[in-house]
């Protein structure tokens, strides 16, 4: 697995990526909830997968902590694109791997464009094309 760094999950915010599951997700929502006297603050954190864009949710003490991925930032070279895939060569190891184009993006990326795309846990995930 990639690497995480452990956090208090109380510190994240909406925005903040975090571990659910074994899978890397966004949080989209975060609710507090104040218990009694002498209770722990309980925290429903909702997340959505950053590969799959799968809705996950957890719930802990505020105090729990859990583990968030460190996201590597790299460019990347379009070779050839075949369907939704494109076969890309990393800017500084010249690395050659396919990468999946989103579909926000499908117009955007051709053959000779350089890429922006994130290094997740064990996933490489296209985010933007930079012409």
């Amino acid at each position: 697995m990639g690497e995480t760094k452990p956090v208090s999950i109380g510190t994240l915010k909406k925005g903040n990526y975090i571990v659910i599951e074994g899978i890397a997700c966004k949080v989209s929502d975060m609710q507090v909830s104040r218990p009694g006297k002498h209770g722990h603050a309980k925290i429903r954190l909702t997340g959505v997968g950053l590969v799959d864009g799968k809705k996950r949710v957890i719930v802990a003490p505020g105090h729990d902590h859990v583990d968030t991925p460190i996201v590597e930032k790299k460019n990347a070279q379009v070779l050839s694109i075949a369907g939704n895939m494109a076969n890309v060569m990393d800017n500084e190891s010249y690395e050659t791997f396919d990468l999946e184009i989103p579909e926000e993006l499908k117009d955007a990326v051709k053959e000779g464009s350089s890429v922006s795309y994130w290094i997740i846990l064990d996933d490489k995930v296209m985010k933007q094309v930079n012409g």
